[in-house]
């Protein structure tokens, strides 16, 4: 079932993914949106996400930029998928702007829920504050595809981040570097499970040649 999982799993393009960002602006979902697109965490990482785990100031004395820390997730135990995905991220400057309006929004829903508010310091909560799971998030995932005019049975939370690996290959991100942010132990890795994702044009021989015999 794993390896049907595998081989139906798909990335969405360019266009779509901007579709989906602009169908998710203004919901309560954005910031889970943007986050699995444009840093590749996993669903069951951002669900478990605290905002202990947050710096949207970096330090500036370092160069250190805002950056969030994956160490976590919903699985049991608690714990990252293996130890090499626990990883520190860099935030996108768009990724940092819609967790400061995140920030915002729920603050004032803490304040409307009044005693009925359990703080877990999670980012991602429900309007009382207690966890997500993955049914919420499905449910309001369906609705953004819908606005963004997809088929929202086409597509799953989940591929948020094989479409975040597409579009790095694509842009001619190394491989290992993809492996590195989505944390992978090592290439291998990253080419099983996103092997219709990475862009499998070698160009380095073709483009010498061509300098070679122009």
């Amino acid at each position: 079932m794993r390896d049907c999982w595998k081989a139906a799993s798909k990335a969405l393009t360019l266009d779509q993914t901007e579709a989906i960002l602009e169908a998710a602006g203004g919901t309560r979902m954005y910031a889970y949106v943007l986050l699995s697109l444009l840093i590749g965490a996993r669903t069951e990482e951002l669900r478990a996400l605290a905002w202990s785990e947050v710096n949207l100031d970096g330090t500036p004395d370092t160069d250190t930029p805002p950056w969030i820390a994956l160490w976590r997730s919903v699985r049991e135990g608690g714990d990252t998928k293996t130890r090499i995905s626990r990883r520190s991220l860099a935030l996108p400057r768009r990724c940092v702007e819609a967790l400061q309006e995140h920030q915002v929004q729920q603050a004032k829903e803490r304040k409307e829920a009044g005693a009925k508010w359990t703080e877990n310091d999670l980012v991602f909560a429900s309007l009382v504050g207690t966890p997500l799971d993955s049914h919420n998030v499905r449910r309001a995932f369906r609705k953004i595809l819908k606005d963004a005019g997809l088929t929202s049975q086409d597509w799953t939370p989940r591929e948020m981040r094989h479409s975040f690996v597409s579009l790095l290959s694509d842009s001619g991100v190394p491989l290992e570097d993809i492996a590195r942010l989505v944390g992978h132990s090592g290439i291998a890795v990253t080419e099983a499970v996103y092997r219709k994702q990475i862009r499998p044009v070698l160009l380095g021989g073709a483009e010498a040649m061509d300098r070679i015999f122009t």
